[in-house]
């Protein structure tokens, strides 16, 4: 037995937390932006009903721009986007509720973050509901440093120990499956968690893990912020900052499943790409010079034991 209204109370309350310790380390105030959709006329194109607040924190001191949505949705026709691992869901009627994060920090020395986690419920005709949840965080850091990717990993693994002793390491892995750059044969940072279609262990203990991935991300997250947004930098870095938040456009353009998804069931288009920065460049053939500290971030675009490799303390 599902129970939708305290996911919807668990999400929104999760964005208020969220907000309130970026807000915490920024000085900045989100915007929000409240939006309702009533349902269209189906022949005019994908059809998508509900409402949402979306909040945006610009050109904060620490935050270039951080958004964290908020949506609770649905619509007769789940699109094939959304069923890709359920092929049989295609066209089921459907709602998800979800809260997503971007984070575009200023200082290079401060890693790019995201988080999602959400749930999605289908209603095909003649069958019992089918549910699932999914989420999880990652990092992208630009100029790695290994008590940031040691910290990271360690909030993952420690909440995800009450959950089984191979949670970690499943959804670390998925985590570098899923944000791998075909194109590039590159991960898009240092990874996480992920996970999807999560069922299986019930809806009490699924939401009971996804309660504390969505808890975990501040938990991870604002101890690096705070030891690196004082970091000096210049324009070299800030050079190569923009560059690398191209590949962060590649992979939100090009492979994201939640992307795909929002834009095929008609949702809102502002809150969906909000998760591009601000500020972006592009540079053909772009080489770093051997043995600089732009060239030893190809050594952090890989799946790596980050746990073992990375000693406490170092």
């Amino acid at each position: 037995m599902t129970d939708f209204n305290a996911v919807h109370a668990f999400l929104r309350d999760l964005q208020d937390r969220i907000c309130a310790g970026l807000e915490s380390v920024d000085g900045g105030r989100f915007e929000q932006d409240a939006w309702t959709r009533e349902r269209a006329d189906p022949s005019k194109g994908p059809s998508m009903a509900g409402g949402g607040r979306t909040r945006v924190l610009k050109e904060g001191a620490v935050f270039e721009q951080a958004g964290v949505n908020f949506s609770d949705v649905s619509g007769p026709s789940l699109p094939g986007s959304a069923s890709a691992h359920r092929p049989e869901l295609a066209g089921a009627p459907w709602r998800a509720a979800g809260v997503s994060l971007v984070i575009h920090p200023r200082n290079p020395h401060v890693p790019t973050s995201h988080a999602n986690v959400r749930f999605f419920e289908a209603r095909p005709e003649g069958r019992e509901p089918i549910w699932w949840f999914g989420g999880g965080f990652d990092l992208t850091p630009f100029y790695p440093v290994d008590e940031d990717v040691r910290h990271w990993h360690q909030v993952a693994s420690d909440l995800c120990a009450p959950f089984g002793d191979q949670r970690y390491a499943e959804h670390k892995a998925w985590c570098d499956r899923y944000f791998h750059l075909k194109h590039r044969d590159e991960t898009r940072g240092v990874g996480g968690l992920f996970y999807d279609d999560l069922h299986a262990d019930g809806f009490e203990a699924c939401f009971d893990y996804t309660r504390a991935v969505g808890a975990g991300f501040l938990d991870a997250y604002l101890p690096i912020v705070e030891r690196r947004k004082d970091a000096p930098y210049g324009d070299r870095e800030r050079e190569f900052q923009l560059y690398r938040r191209g590949r962060y456009v590649e992979f939100n353009l090009v492979w994201d499943r939640g992307t795909l998804f929002g834009l095929q069931s008609g949702g809102r288009t502002e809150s969906i790409l909000m998760s591009l920065p601000p500020r972006v460049r592009f540079e053909y053939d772009f080489r770093p010079a051997p043995g600089s500290p732009e060239a030893r971030l190809a050594d952090y675009l890989r799946p790596r034991d980050w746990l073992s490799e990375l000693p406490a303390g170092k």
